[in-house]
Formats: C-alpha cells, sequence, structure tokens
C-alpha cells in the first residue's frame, strides 16, 4: 500500500462492542475514533461501510483474539466469521491481526495515563483497536 491509497481502518471486536481507529493518510499513526456499541448485524457492517466511505479506508484490521498457544477458539471464530460479512459488504481488504494480550496492553496504557475504572470501561476497546492498528503500520511501514 503506497501513499494516496486511502486509509487503514483498525477494529476490536467484540461481542457488545467494537472499538475503531483509524490510521492518518499517510498511514503513519493510528487514532482512536469510538467505541461502537453493537446493533444487529446489518447496523454493524452498515456503520462500518459508512466509516469505510468516510475515512477512505482500503484495508481493514481487524483483531483477532488467538489462545495463547496460538489456537483458534470460539472469539477468533466469532471474528472470523464477522470478518467474512464485513468482506462480503466493504469494498476493503480485511486483514485478521493477531491481537494476542492487546487488551490487556490496552488496559496498562490507559492505568499509566490515570484513566479511572469507570472511564477506562467505556475507552479500553478503541485504544486495543488503535494498538492493533499501530501493531499493523508498524510492520507495514516502507523503510
Amino acid at each position: 500500500m503506497h501513499e494516496g491509497e486511502g486509509r487503514v481502518m483498525g477494529l476490536d471486536v467484540g461481542r457488545k462492542t467494537i472499538g475503531v481507529a483509524v490510521s492518518d493518510p499517510l498511514m503513519l499513526t493510528a487514532q482512536g475514533v469510538e467505541v461502537w456499541r453493537r446493533r444487529s448485524i446489518d447496523e454493524d457492517l452498515e456503520y462500518l461501510a459508512r466509516l469505510a466511505r468516510e475515512y477512505d479506508v482500503r484495508v481493514i484490521v481487524m483483531g483477532l483474539p488467538l489462545r495463547t498457544d496460538g489456537a483458534l477458539g470460539p472469539e477468533a471464530e466469532y471474528v472470523r466469521e464477522f470478518a467474512q460479512r464485513v468482506r462480503q459488504r466493504i469494498a476493503a481488504d480485511v486483514v485478521l491481526w493477531d491481537e494476542r494480550f492487546t487488551t490487556k496492553e490496552a488496559e496498562r496504557v490507559l492505568i499509566g495515563a490515570g484513566v479511572s475504572r469507570k472511564k477506562r470501561k467505556g475507552v479500553v476497546d478503541m485504544t486495543a483497536a488503535t494498538l492493533i492498528l499501530d501493531g499493523y503500520l508498524a510492520r507495514h511501514r516502507p523503510s
């Protein structure tokens, strides 16, 4: 992917919420957007499609919650199925990204920033999406 080809969106997909982050136009940094409260699959997909259009997204990086041994558990299967639905609905490449420990890392980042427990609950998924996207961007940054 090269400059001018659109942005990358990072998603932390859960059963109740989806944390969302997007890259800057140069794909150097990730910025949290929001936490979407899940509704129906159609409403969730329409929301993501709208964001993809708004931010000119070409790649969607979705955190894949593998088990610590790297195996797929029920949550990873759920994300894989959701990714298939996103691929059918949105004209963007969908990449599954190993997100083991991302939510715990997001908690550590927020605690380190002095964010209260109550506020952390509301932004941890967005922070996790930002960390997922940061990891992807770091791996795919031109040298």
